[in-house]
């Protein structure tokens, strides 16, 4: 039985506006033959027993602005994801993520940058065959047909500094690096290979968030986050010879934000549903896999959606690039 040789890799989600709602981890796997994964959406898969995984992801959001005068109005959020992973079993893998994000203003009267809460995340990985099942130490080719799942879940310590203010003094929960206290994640993916290049992927997930008392005693509770995301991957070139595959990406990324309540009062402007278009491809060298797209809001229904500016649904788009490397 031939056996499917993988390259695994993670992408990572961080999707994070200027309320400061939680970057999001997303799972996925690639070789030569075989299921593909997304830039963004998470993929049914684990790492194999006793590996290990490191990765980084970038996604720098550019903001539209209201005026052209150059004044406080949302620029630009880049956040970096720093991650490393470990497969417990092969249907088990543990991962620890560290970001580190830069938030700016077009006049730059308020700007932060630096490491954000660390994120902790356990996945298990399923199977039909026959009936649902743990995810095998080794699959065929004609194994990776079945339906694949993923159930995973998380929290984020409070590890980010909470508390930063401006040259006034006056502590701004959007701009600052952390949440003050835990918030807590959990989701499930669905990937279905569809013939011998093409891949579908469903996911969804939920972030729910705690109220936190910042040290000038206000209070704070970002509202939680509903994903729902399809993604399709088709195998466009592959080469034996350094292990070399390249995948075109098309995903569509559905976002619902609960409102943020500030004192325990449901605040304006903030909220809302959204849709994004991402189409991208990711590169595959041995191990080691790059994925690059762009990100752009092509539907929204934002609460107060006039006063959102530096908000999601309110990018001019988003730049998305994911490496890791197994080993």
């Amino acid at each position: 039985m031939k056996l499917f040789v993988v390259a695994v890799l993670l992408a990572l989600v961080s999707v994070v506006p200027a309320y400061a709602h939680h970057g999001v981890a997303s799972l996925g796997v690639a070789g030569l033959e075989g299921s593909g994964a997304p830039v963004e959406s998470s993929s049914s898969a684990t790492l194999p027993d006793g590996s290990w995984l490191a990765t980084l992801k970038l996604d720098l959001a550019l903001f539209d602005t209201f005026t052209a005068a150059r004044d406080d109005e949302g620029h630009s959020n880049a956040f970096w994801i720093y991650g490393l992973g470990y497969g417990v079993t092969p249907a088990v893998s543990l991962y620890a993520f560290v970001p580190y994000s830069v938030k700016k203003v077009e006049d730059n009267s308020f700007n932060s940058a630096g490491f954000a809460d660390i994120s902790l995340m356990g996945v298990l990985g399923l199977k039909t065959d026959g009936g649902l099942k743990l995810v095998p130490a080794n699959e065929s080719l004609d194994d990776l047909e079945d339906w694949h799942f993923t159930l995973y879940g998380g929290l984020t310590l409070p590890t980010g500094e909470a508390d930063l203010a401006d040259a006034g003094g006056t502590i701004d929960p959007g701009m600052s690096l952390g949440f003050g206290t835990p918030s807590y994640q959990g989701g499930m993916t669905a990937t279905k290979t569809l013939g011998p290049k093409l891949t579908m992927v469903w996911d969804t997930s939920w972030i729910g968030f705690q109220e936190n008392e910042y040290s000038d005693g206000s209070l704070m509770r970002f509202g939680d986050e509903w994903r729902l995301n399809n993604a399709w991957t088709m195998r466009m070139f592959t080469r034996e010879q350094g292990k070399v595959r390249v995948d075109a990406n098309l995903e569509g990324n559905f976002l619902s934000l609960g409102r943020d309540r500030a004192d325990s009062v449901n605040e304006d402007a903030t909220g809302g549903k959204m849709l994004y278009v991402l189409p991208g491809m990711r590169a595959y060298f041995g191990s080691s896999s790059l994925g690059l797209g762009w990100k752009m809001p092509v539907w929204t229904d934002l609460n107060e959606e006039d006063l959102q500016q530096g908000a999601e649904g309110k990018e001019t788009g988003r730049f998305i690039m994911t490496w890791s490397t197994l080993f």
